[in-house]
């Protein structure tokens, strides 16, 4: 019998449970460990942040499905991952043990690294369900009393499409509540380019955003490093190619809100032959700690390398489609290993995203993520905005139901039109 032991309750810790429990023995035990009970729908916040959902409607109680589909759900949380001695400490000081573990943890915002940054600072952020309600309490301040907008993303975020998402959500209510000829906006990113995403771009997302930008009159500064925020006030360093100052820049804001850069969760930074020093999970093509050969980690606490040197440090984002690969890999090789085998299984660590804008929207797919790319496509319209919504209702179906069917290959197979876009058996970054 088999203990394995999945390490948080988000998007790809829920969906590694659904998918590991497929591949586990009627008396292997599957335990979920998670602080609380609820599994919130992130991509919907900035919808949240507007007033355009409440939080019932995107949160799961898991307590259920998890029981029915005979997953331990443990809600205390966790203190700290001992991984020498193959258990994870809880918040309460009990601990559980594991054969197995998979980290999915998803990362810690690291609002603190910059002054007066976050929702305990002077910025809004749409990151948690908590904060984007908080948003929304902003927003309608903003409503009431117009003032400057500065939207974006810091120095060593690498999570930017949320960033452009809210940008065009927050214009498009805006003009709906008829204050948007009242409202400058102005978008700040340590991107070197509009579009970069952390992906270099993918297609002409460069141009796609600069047209969207310039036709709802949002202005913006690229290579940017958020030096502090004060109410009301942001203070941004802006760097030529070189890394050398080219201006400063005081922005007024009667409304901010600004994604932060992520770093690992307290209960694995620091872990000597685990962690990065930001703290992320490092893995092998398969998944997997080089150190600790059964502790496994998906999702956005992996360690990606950035793809390349930038005036501004930025990260490289992990989409939906490539956290499904990840999860999909994971309970695979894990099953193998259950079986005396050695594991055989590489995500295909594509991106496919579907940035919705309200009334609009972009898409786009990158096959694989990191260039040179077999597939570099992006379009734009109003089926993107419709997409995103078909996309949210299925995918919290699909978490209620305790379902593993993977959506995003189905997107993109059915509604993008791409053949082959989720490819297998390659290393991640190599072309396929």
């Amino acid at each position: 019998m088999a203990n394995v032991v999945v390490l948080g309750a988000g998007l790809g810790g829920v969906i590694m449970a659904y998918e590991m429990k497929d591949q586990l023995g009627r008396d292997d035990q599957l335990t979920v460990i998670t602080k609380g009970k609820s599994y919130s729908f992130v991509p919907s916040n900035p919808w949240v942040a507007v007033g355009w959902r409440g939080r019932d409607e995107i949160e799961v109680d898991l307590t259920e499905v998890m029981a029915r589909r005979g997953i331990t759900l443990v809600t205390q949380g966790a203190a700290r991952v001992h991984p020498g001695e193959n258990r994870v400490e809880l918040t309460d000081g009990a601990s559980v043990a594991y054969d197995y573990l998979v980290i999915a943890t998803g990362p810690d915002l690291a609002f603190d690294e910059i002054p007066g940054l976050g929702p305990e600072g002077h910025t809004e952020s749409v990151c948690h369900i908590d904060h984007a309600l908080q948003a929304e309490q902003a927003f309608k301040r903003l409503v009431a009393k117009p003032g400057p907008v500065v939207i974006g993303a810091v120095q060593g975020a690498s999570c930017f499409g949320p960033a452009y998402e809210f940008l065009f959500i927050l214009e498009t209510a805006l003009r709906r509540a008829k204050v948007r000829d009242r409202v400058p906006m102005t978008f700040v990113t340590s991107e070197p380019y509009i579009g970069h995403l952390g992906l270099d771009g993918v297609g002409d997302t460069k141009g796609l955003l600069e047209s969207e930008m310039r036709a709802h009159h949002i202005k913006w500064i690229t290579n940017a490093k958020i030096r502090s925020v004060d109410a009301g006030m942001m203070h941004a360093e802006e760097v030529n190619e070189d890394g050398s100052t080219k201006a400063l820049h005081d922005l007024p804001f009667a409304f901010s809100m600004m994604l932060p850069a992520f770093r690992g969760v307290p209960a694995v930074r620091g872990i000597e032959g685990l962690t990065n020093p930001r703290g992320f999970i490092l893995v092998d093509k398969y998944q997997r700690n080089p150190t600790f050969r059964n502790v496994f980690a998906v999702g956005v606490g992996v360690a990606i390398p950035p793809m390349g040197p930038t005036p501004v440090p930025v990260g490289v984002p992990k989409t939906g489609f490539m956290i499904e690969s990840m999860v999909t890999a994971t309970a695979m090789n894990i099953a193998s290993l259950l079986k005396g085998e050695e594991p055989s299984e590489v995500g295909s660590w594509n991106a496919v995203c579907l940035a919705d804008f309200g009334d609009g929207g972009v898409a786009f797919v990158a096959q694989p993520q990191i260039p040179p790319r077999n597939v570099n496509w992006s379009s734009q319209g109003k089926w993107v905005h419709y997409a995103k919504i078909g996309f949210e209702k299925y995918f919290l179906r699909k978490i209620r139901l305790g379902k593993s069917e993977p959506f995003y290959e189905r997107l993109a197979l059915q509604a993008l039109g791409i053949d082959k876009l989720k490819s297998t058996h390659h290393e991640p970054g190599e072309v396929s």
